[in-house]
């Protein structure tokens, strides 16, 4: 299965928030999805750990 990869540019949009955002609950929501590093200097999320993430958020909402 391939899987796709968001950048905190991305995560930005997908939540209307800045890329300081992403990277603030990267840093202090232990519940959010942990970043990859696919090589130097570049860092990546999965969709599908962010769509769980989702789907527990709403779970809760």
């Amino acid at each position: 299965m391939n899987e796709t990869f968001l950048s905190d540019t991305d995560l930005a949009v997908r939540f209307s928030v800045s890329r300081q955002t992403v990277w603030r609950w990267h840093r202090s929501n232990s519940g959010f999805p942990r970043a990859v590093s696919l090589s130097p200097g570049c860092t990546r999320w999965k969709l599908s750990e962010i769509e769980i993430w989702e789907n527990r958020l709403a779970e809760v909402a």
